[in-house]
């Protein structure tokens, strides 16, 4: 389950970019960059770059993770959908856990498939969303 979640987090991350801004001025490879310098971290354009992920980025590969987060790219950081280093989500644990909680009581209960009438269509407001909702048609398993 934390491969398929990784997985979806990586081709639909919540939040689409982050700014940081540099406390000191730094030298970042071949770039030196002042105090206060504004940076845009581009989590879903890294997350669909086949630089990172190979020719196959755009597709949903759950088992890209299965030998760990900082092995499924080419580069160890180049999964971050709540960022990294000291400014990551505090809530990074939690979301994983109540998304894995909610997802192991719907799986004993119901299978679920896609609306025939669903049609993909993500747009990024604030975070990632989709243009036209996500009907999705639940079953009831008879136990």
């Amino acid at each position: 389950m934390t491969m398929v979640l990784n997985e979806t987090l990586r081709l639909y991350p919540p939040v689409t970019a982050l700014v940081r801004k540099t406390k000191q001025a730094i030298k970042l490879g071949q770039f030196s960059l002042p105090k206060d310098a504004l940076l845009l971290l581009p989590i879903l354009a890294v997350h669909h770059n086949q630089k990172f992920w190979g020719p196959d980025a755009m597709l949903f590969k759950p088992e890209r993770f299965a030998v760990g987060v900082s092995k499924a790219a080419i580069h160890p950081n180049a999964f971050f959908p709540f960022s990294l280093g000291p400014s990551n989500c505090v809530g990074q644990n939690f979301a994983m856990l109540e998304a894995k909680s909610v997802l192991a009581m719907i799986l004993q209960r119901f299978s679920f498939s896609l609306s025939p009438d669903y049609k993909h269509a993500p747009i990024a407001v604030i975070t990632l969303q989709t243009q036209h909702g996500m009907p999705i048609i639940f079953k009831s398993i008879e136990v």
